[in-house]
């Protein structure tokens, strides 16, 4: 049996210094980062408000605000770090998975500049992006247990090194971030859904409503929402007139289904974990719906239960930043990885493929 081998040197450069640049979705950012785990510089621009009025994210606009904000944005970020592009080691965009407008803009902005300056250009997976951020944000070692939960994408992973990871388990339709998104609206609590859920949240009995736990009890680390959402909505719709108390109860009684769901799962990923990766010692959740304080909570409470210790980044690094992009193209410039310019941004662009392989 494979087991993964737990790395305690890091090569550290004094001084690289990596820029990033993140447009997969609906945030422009720019940061700069170093090999010491220091954000020398970041910034953010959240298209919150142009998307809010469709209830999501509408791929045309999301790409035009990038490309109207990008080149500010970077230029303040590297006049914050009080930085050329001189005193940089590289340049690394994110450049999939996600809309591939946005991603155009990014890539092509940073492969631009990487040319100019004669710098390397890093693509990025955005997914190792989120499953590198603890890294960053908590200096650990590999190996880790990951969950990755976002808008886009629900997985557990064994993160064994820069590149090299084991898929235990991943969802069947919805990502759990969509979910949440579609509830909100079903609720009319507004966009982005996942705040919008937990705060509602707040004011509701989680027990009032029964509603499922798909996949809960059986072997494996998939996930599968699809029939927590309709049930739902069918308990949305058997109210006559769901007043404010009602929508609160309703968004608890959700929150506390897809809780329960993420920690079965989970615990049976931390016990293919342990098995396969007796070295490793944590479990990290990472990605948009890992700012959830309740699943953080719960989170912790399997990660105790099996041995391990629960980190996550703070709530700001776990939705799509740029720090994580920097610090993602980082690890793999040190290690002697770099892109051509004629790299082309994938919408679809999995961690780990069908076959097991990165």
């Amino acid at each position: 049996m494979h087991h993964c081998a737990r790395a305690w040197g890091l090569y550290r450069p004094a001084a690289m210094r990596v820029l990033g640049i993140e447009t997969s979705c609906d945030e422009t950012a720019a940061a700069v980062v170093d090999a010491d785990r220091r954000i020398l510089a970041e910034r953010l621009f959240s298209q919150t408000r142009e998307h809010a009025p469709y209830g999501g994210v509408v791929p045309e606009i999301a790409a035009r605000a990038h490309l109207d904000r990008l080149d500010a944005l970077v230029g303040e970020t590297m006049g914050e770090a009080g930085l050329g592009f001189a005193d940089l080691d590289g340049i690394a965009a994110a450049a999939g998975p996600g809309l591939i407008g946005g991603l155009l803009v990014g890539a092509t902005a940073a492969k631009a500049m990487a040319l100019a300056s004669g710098r390397p250009f890093l693509a990025v997976n955005h997914l190792e992006a989120h499953a590198l951020t603890a890294r960053l944000t908590d200096g650990l070692d590999f190996p880790y247990l990951l969950l990755l939960v976002s808008g886009g994408h629900t997985q557990l992973l064994a993160v064994e090194g820069v590149g090299r990871y084991r898929l235990y388990g991943e969802t069947e339709d919805d990502a759990l971030g969509e979910a949440f998104d579609k509830a909100a609206r079903l609720l009319g609590l507004g966009f982005p859904g996942g705040p919008a859920v937990e705060k509602a949240a707040e004011a509701g009995d989680p027990a009032r409503f029964r509603l499922p736990r798909p996949l809960a009890g059986r072997p494996g680390a998939g996930f599968s929402f699809s029939g927590l959402k309709t049930a739902l909505r069918r308990a949305a719709e058997a109210l006559p007139a769901p007043g404010e108390q009602d929508v609160a109860d309703l968004a608890a009684s959700f929150q506390a289904a897809a809780a329960d769901t993420l920690a079965d799962r989970t615990a049976n990923a931390a016990a293919m974990f342990r098995r396969d990766c007796p070295a490793g010692r944590m479990l990290v959740a990472a990605g948009g719906v890992a700012a959830n304080r309740h699943l953080r909570a719960r989170l912790q409470e399997v990660a105790a239960a099996h041995g391990l210790v629960f980190a996550a980044p703070p709530p700001r690094l776990c939705t799509d930043n740029a720090a994580m992009v920097a610090w993602a193209g980082l690890e793999r410039l040190r290690l002697g990885g770099r892109d051509g310019l004629d790299f082309r941004p994938r919408p679809r662009w999995p961690l780990v493929s069908a076959n097991g392989a990165p």
